[in-house]
């Protein structure tokens, strides 16, 4: 379908008005379009918003790929849709822990998705990196309450990551002449400002193993 077909398509279809050439600007990227224009465009090109918007990233894209409007978003997880729009609007999650389980099932998050956009990830990654730099069984419980996950299997991992970062903190103290506990500290700090990426990695590794 050439431009013009696709925005007559929307046209004939949703009564919007769009040019070919705004069509061919949300094609190459330059332009972004919008609720109404995206459904209207899914709509023409017989897909679901979701195909359109491949991995969504942001909580308006995971709503759009799901098909729902915001205020009917808003009625499903219980919260005042001017309050959920406010969400959307800066990426700041208001909503409390009963509403924020509710996003992840109507939405159906992601786990990493779901500490993002809920405003977890910051305290996870505090929990992940005081975990592996002291006893890391005191953190089994804490992740438990955050995260919905058999306290066995959160368990496991902390104690890999716990073993990893030790085993790295050693490995640089033997690097031979020349290493300084600057070194040292370098490569733990590295280990610790990449700490979630390598949480999730280990938890879905696990996942793939039948752990």
């Amino acid at each position: 379908m050439g431009h013009a077909q696709v925005a007559y398509g929307i046209w004939a279809s949703y009564g919007l008005q769009v040019s070919p050439a705004m069509v061919a600007a949300w094609e190459l990227g330059d332009e972004s379009p919008t609720e109404a224009e995206l459904t209207a465009l899914a709509g023409a090109l017989w897909c679901s918003p979701g195909d359109l918007l491949g991995s969504p990233s942001t909580l308006r894209e995971h709503r759009l790929a799901r098909g729902f409007a915001a205020t009917d978003l808003a009625m499903h997880i219980g919260m005042d849709p001017a309050a959920y729009e406010l969400v959307e609007q800066t990426g700041h999650w208001t909503g409390n822990d009963r509403q924020a389980t509710a996003l992840a099932e109507v939405l159906a998050l992601p786990l990493p998705a779901f500490i993002e956009l809920t405003g977890r990830a910051d305290a996870l990654t505090d929990l992940l990196r005081n975990a592996v730099t002291t006893r890391w069984q005191a953190y089994v419980k804490p992740l438990a309450k955050m995260l919905p996950l058999p306290k066995q299997r959160l368990g496991d991992v902390l104690h890999r990551l716990h073993t990893d970062y030790q085993t790295r903190m050693v490995g640089t103290l033997n690097w031979g002449v020349g290493t300084t506990s600057t070194q040292s500290g370098d490569a733990g700090k590295a280990f610790l400002d990449e700490v979630l990426e390598l949480f999730w990695a280990l938890l879905y590794a696990q996942e793939r193993d039948g752990g």
